[in-house]
Formats: C-alpha cells, structure tokens, sequence
C-alpha cells in the first residue's frame, strides 16, 4: 500500500471486541460506478469510538472531479450537479482529509466492495486490503434476518430498524445512518456469540458477483 494511505489498525485488533474497536463509518458519493474512469464528488465519515458514534468529529467534503463527467443517472441519485462542485477542494486535499479519518481505524461500510473500489483508486494497495479492514453493514443485515431478510438498501434497512434517515445520498447522513446500523446490528449480532471485529467482517454472503468486477452497472 502506498505509504500515503492511512495506516491501517494493528493486525491483532481483529480479534478485539468490536465494542472496544476504532472504526470509522465512511460513505462515498462518485461521478459514476465505473471504477475504471469514474471518482468521488464526496464523502462522509463518521467515528465510532468504543461502541460511541462521535457526530462532533464527523467530517464531509465535496470533491472536485476535474474532467470526469457526472453521469445523469448518478445526478438523479445523490443531487450533486456540475455547479455544485465549482471550487470544491482537490483530490490531493481529499486524500489528506481521509487520511487523517481512517488511520489505525476499521471501516464500517454499505457494501463494502464499492468503498475499496474508490480507496484503491485514492491510495492504492489493492481493493482487497482495504476489504479486509471493512465491516459490511448491509451483510450484517443479510446475516441477522437470514434467507428471508427484506430489501437490502440503507433506506429500507434504517426503517426496518427505526433509524431516522434525513438526507438519503448525502454522504455524511449515509455514513451517519450506516454507524447507527451498524451499532445496532452488531449487538443483536453479539447476543448470538459474534463478538470480535473479525467475526463482524465474516458475516453475511459475500456482494453480488457485478459488484466485485471492475465495471458493475449503476
């Protein structure tokens, strides 16, 4: 991994209990799903610290794309236009500003492979070292309900479990639900003996085969 990137937890954290584990609950909003063309317009973290979400040290930003365009049906999900990101910070301050979120953290994410995707393409070192320190919360759902689970999106998982979502496709409120769901799943998860965060990662079927090639469909 390049040495910009944030350094990663200690392997041996993986088997600390979740509770007492540093995560970070981050959401991207792109250009596109493409992952050989297509960037972040933004993105959203959120701490979870000991089992606490820290909402006052959250952090959001808009990314400036440069000459990738925006793809309209991508528009038509998270509502950022063209002029919206008129003098958004770089790239390079993007990287500087995960950099300092995600260091010594895990990673609490809604489905996994799209995050490693953009991280890879940010620092690189590979999609599946970055899905490594990733829990998956839409898998933490797939694996609490079983075969007969509900729809698998963050809107209709948040109702099922009575977290208020107020801005859908906004990065930050995404990565703030995503926490929320998290810590709500995670110890319903540990009344049936999965405690660890490695435990966690291992939940849940793995993403559909599109999500995991280099070019899934939006």
């Amino acid at each position: 991994m390049s040495s910009s990137a944030p350094k990663a937890p200690p392997v041996a954290w993986r088997k600390m209990r979740w509770m007492k584990a540093p995560f970070a609950s981050l959401d991207f909003e792109a250009t596109g799903l493409d992952f050989s063309k297509d960037t972040i317009i933004s993105f959203g973290v959120v701490p979870v610290n000991a089992g606490r979400i820290d909402v006052g040290a959250a952090s959001y930003q808009l990314v400036d794309p440069v000459d990738v365009p925006l793809d309209r049906q991508a528009i038509g999900v998270h509502m950022l236009r063209p002029m919206d990101l008129v003098d958004a910070p770089s790239l390079e301050a993007a990287r500087e500003a995960l950099r300092a979120a995600l260091g010594r953290r895990f990673l609490i994410t809604w489905f996994a492979e799209i995050e490693a995707a953009f991280l890879d393409k940010i620092f690189g070192g590979g999609r599946k070292r970055w899905m490594r320190r990733a829990v998956d919360v839409r898998r933490l759902v797939a694996g609490l309900e079983g075969d007969g689970h509900g729809p698998l999106t963050l809107a209709s998982c948040a109702e099922r479990y009575h977290i208020p979502v107020a801005n859908p496709h906004h990065a930050l409120d995404d990565a703030l639900v995503t926490a929320q769901l998290f810590l709500v799943t995670a110890a319903k998860l540990r009344e049936r003996g999965i405690r660890s965060v490695e435990q966690l990662a291992e939940v849940g079927p793995p993403a559909p085969e599109n999500l995991r090639r280099a070019r899934p469909p939006w």
